[in-house]
C-alpha cells in the first residue's frame, strides 16, 4: 500500500505517473483542504477536485484544473448581475460543488462526500481530505489577511507576503482513515506540492506529523523547488515571507524529522551533500514533468528509493 500527501496541480501531475506504475487500488491520497473556500454559496475544494479529476482522466491538462472541454455559461450569466467571477468554475465543475454543498448541509462529513464523488467518477484510488474540520489558509500582506485563493487567483500572487496563518489548525482532527493510511503504508510519498500551504497544512493536522515519524513505511518526498524557484505557484513568495531560503535544501529541512529519502532535480545536484547532512538520503533525477513519460520516470524513481 502506498499513501501520498498532496496539494493540487504538481501533486496531480506526479500521481498521473504513479497510477501508471502501481495498481490505483493500492494508493491512498491525503489531500490539502486549507484552500477550501465558500463562493456563490458553494463549498469548493480546489485540491480535492484537481486530484480527483486528474485520476479520473477528465482534468483540463492545459490549465491543470477543471474539467476538460467545460463551458462557463454559469459565470458568464453571473457577470450580468455584477457579481465577482474571479474564481473560474466551469458548468460541469459546478455540479461537483453543488453536490458537495448539499451533502455537507445534510450533515455528512467532507470525507464521506469525497468518497461519494470518487465513486461517481469511477476512481479506484482512495482520496482522503486531510480533515473534516474547518481549516483555512490565509496570507498576510500589507493590505491585511486574505484567503489563499484570493491571494493566488484573484490577486495573482503579486503582494509581498508578510506571514501565513491557519485558522482552525489548532482544533483540526484528521479525517477518518488518514492516520491509518500513513501507519499502514509500505511507502509514503510527499508529492511536489507547496511546502507551506499544501503539505504544510496537512502536517498541522493533529497526529499527522507524529504518524509520519512513527510509521514503518519509507517516507520519500519530491522537491517542489527547482533551481531556487517553484515550477508553479507562489511557494517562493510564501517561503521568503516566512524567512525561509527558497531552495530544495530548505524544503528538506522542513520535512527532515520524518523523511527517509528526498528527491531533487538534476539542476540542484550541488545541494545533495548539504541535504545529506540533515540525515536524509538524497536521489538526483529529472523532476520536471512535461510529458507522461516524465511522470512515469519520476514515479519509478520514487518506488525504487
Amino acid at each position: 500500500m502506498i499513501t501520498a500527501l498532496a496539494g493540487g496541480v504538481g501533486a496531480a501531475r506526479f500521481l498521473t505517473g504513479l497510477v501508471k506504475t502501481v495498481d490505483p487500488k493500492d494508493l491512498s491520497v491525503i489531500v490539502n483542504t486549507g484552500d477550501d473556500i465558500e463562493l456563490y454559496g458553494l463549498h469548493i475544494s480546489p485540491d480535492l477536485d484537481i486530484v480527483a479529476y486528474t485520476l479520473a482522466g477528465i482534468v483540463d491538462e492545459e490549465k491543470g484544473w477543471g474539467i476538460r472541454g467545460d463551458t462557463f455559461h454559469f459565470l458568464d450569466a453571473l457577470k450580468k448581475f455584477n457579481c465577482e467571477t474571479w474564481f473560474n468554475i466551469g458548468d460541469k465543475d459546478l455540479a461537483t460543488h453543488m453536490y458537495r454543498t448539499v451533502r455537507l448541509k445534510q450533515g455528512l462529513g467532507l470525507s464521506k462526500v469525497t468518497s461519494e464523488v470518487s465513486h461517481v467518477l469511477g476512481l479506484k484510488t482512495t482520496i482522503l481530505p486531510m480533515t473534516d474540520d474547518k481549516f483555512e489558509s490565509r496570507i498576510i500582506t500589507r493590505n491585511g489577511s486574505v484567503h489563499f485563493e484570493e491571494y493566488f487567483v484573484k490577486n495573482g500572487s503579486v503582494d509581498e507576503v508578510l506571514g501565513v496563518e491557519f485558522p482552525g489548525a489548532d482544533a483540526a482532527k484528521p479525517a477518518a482513515g488518514v492516520i491509518d493510511a500513513i501507519k499502514n503504508a509500505e511507502l509514503v510519498v510527499v508529492c511536489p506540492s507547496n511546502p507551506i500551504v499544501s503539505i504544510g497544512t496537512i502536517l498541522l493536522v493533529k497526529g499527522v506529523r507524529e504518524a509520519l515519524r512513527q510509521t514503518n513505511a519509507q517516507v520519500v518526498a519530491i522537491s517542489p523547488i527547482i533551481a531556487g524557484a517553484p515550477v508553479k505557484g507562489p511557494a517562493d513568495k510564501l517561503m521568503r515571507g516566512l524567512g525561509l531560503e527558497v531552495s530544495a535544501f530548505s524544503v528538506a529541512k522542513l520535512y527532515a524529522d520524518f523523511l527517509d529519502t528526498f528527491i531533487i532535480d538534476t539542476a540542484d545536484a550541488s545541494e545533495k551533500n548539504r541535504i545529506k547532512q540533515l540525515g536524509v538520503k538524497v536521489k538526483v533525477t529529472n523532476t520536471i514533468m512535461k510529458s507522461l513519460a516524465d511522470k512515469v520516470h519520476l514515479a519509478k524513481n520514487v518506488l525504487e528509493n
